[in-house]
């Protein structure tokens, strides 16, 4: 058998998802994951039909983001038809999915050289564009089993809060703290080396496309924020303790990362970077629905033979402040080596990417600090939870 390696791994600036205001929100889904997919190639210096196979992550496949976004994004460089390529929905853990699955075809020698990657395009296709609207229907069936499901995130969110005794204080502790961590990562450079520099197209004041370009090189989604602040939001709905300035940003985004067989690394001259010690997606409870890192890490460990000492730096998605938080209660790291450059509810989720995006900032965050180990972990839709433990090679 092979073993897959990572090589490089690159993701946009991540911009509000909001059109005509977000900084991407002049692309097309196809073209904001092409030009990710482009520049992991040509950073690398491999050539377009060199790769073996594509595949990539997007929740809403909708609209522009349907018919397999993933395979018209490789189109869209106009160069390189070869590879074969395929779109998955494992809800936010979408790309992170992807990446297990690259780097098992290459352990089995299906292939040697792929990528995993990721995007969302939310200004414009909303989460769940694909089950609003006739004769589409709804996800789930009338003979729906699971009566006492979380009816959505929010609802998850304040379940998970209630479950680990977790106080609106807590959690706006918590928002701000993200906030904080990713200006300072930013103001400090340590983005630099994993984010790609766009030329985004913009729009005139009669919200049209101008035909000019400006440069986009830092997260969208950083703002001032205070306690005193947080403390002034409105609840997501009456009775709750999440606000906006406590949950993900809605987001446009791509993220990419390139995999190779060790030997394959090396004959094209290539530093092996990290490869994965431990992959998994599992189920979690649907009353809960989001608390899937408590289920994954779990399970990573079991299957690993680690613990939390084991690991240097952790990624958890900030979908929710309670959901990093529910996990920190069951595990109780040191607090420091947990999304030390924020995470979502600062920098933005645009779900389909966001599993490529926490690789690609934990594997910079690795060599920048010369760790070994990080673990990666998501809640997910439809109540999953994915999880990786990746180490320094």
């Amino acid at each position: 058998m092979s073993e897959a390696v990572i090589v490089d791994a690159v993701r946009t600036p991540i911009g509000r998802g909001k059109p005509y205001v977000g900084k991407l929100s002049g692309f097309h889904a196809a073209e904001l994951l092409s030009l990710t997919q482009k520049a992991l190639i040509e950073k690398a210096g491999v050539a377009p039909d060199d790769v073996g196979q594509i595949i990539g992550g997007c929740v809403t496949q909708a609209g522009e983001q349907s018919s397999n976004v993933t395979r018209t994004a490789w189109l869209n460089m106009g160069t390189g038809y070869a590879p074969g390529v395929i779109t998955i929905d494992t809800q936010c853990g979408s790309a992170q999915a992807a990446n297990h699955m690259i780097a098992a075809l290459i352990d089995n020698n299906t292939i040697d050289i792929g990528i995993g990657c990721g995007v969302e395009q939310m200004s414009h296709v909303s989460l769940g564009d694909n089950a609003r609207h006739e004769p589409a229907g709804r996800p789930q069936p009338e003979s729906w089993p699971w009566t006492e499901s979380a009816r959505g995130q929010f609802e998850a969110a304040e379940r998970i809060a209630k479950n680990r005794g977790l106080s609106r204080l807590d959690i706006e502790e918590f928002g701000c703290r993200s906030q904080k961590l990713a200006k300072e990562a930013w103001d400090k450079g340590w983005f630099d080396k994993e984010v790609i520099q766009v030329q985004a197209p913009t729009f005139d004041e009669q919200g049209q496309l101008s035909g000019k370009t400006e440069l986009f090189n830092r997260d969208q989604g950083l703002r001032d924020t205070t306690m005193e602040g947080l403390a002034g939001l409105r609840p997501v709905y009456e009775g709750a303790i999440h606000t906006a300035g406590t949950s993900s940003q809605i987001s446009d985004g791509a993220a990419a990362v390139l995999w190779m067989s060790v030997d394959e690394a090396k004959a094209r001259g290539l530093k092996p970077r990290a490869r994965i010690i431990s992959n998994v997606v599992v189920g979690t409870d649907p009353y809960y629905l989001l608390d899937g890192p408590v289920d994954a890490t779990r399970e990573l460990f079991k299957r690993s033979g680690m613990n939390i000492g084991d690991i240097d730096h952790v990624e958890i998605n900030e979908a929710f402040a309670a959901v990093c938080l529910s996990w920190a209660r069951v595990y109780k790291p040191d607090m420091d080596i947990v999304n030390p450059q924020g995470g979502a509810i600062a920098i933005g989720h645009p779900v389909g990417s966001t599993g490529a995006r926490l690789i690609t900032t934990a594997l910079h965050a690795l060599e920048r600090k010369d760790q070994n180990t990080a673990l990666i972990t998501m809640c997910c839709g439809g109540h999953i939870g994915t999880g990786t433990i990746i180490e320094r090679i």
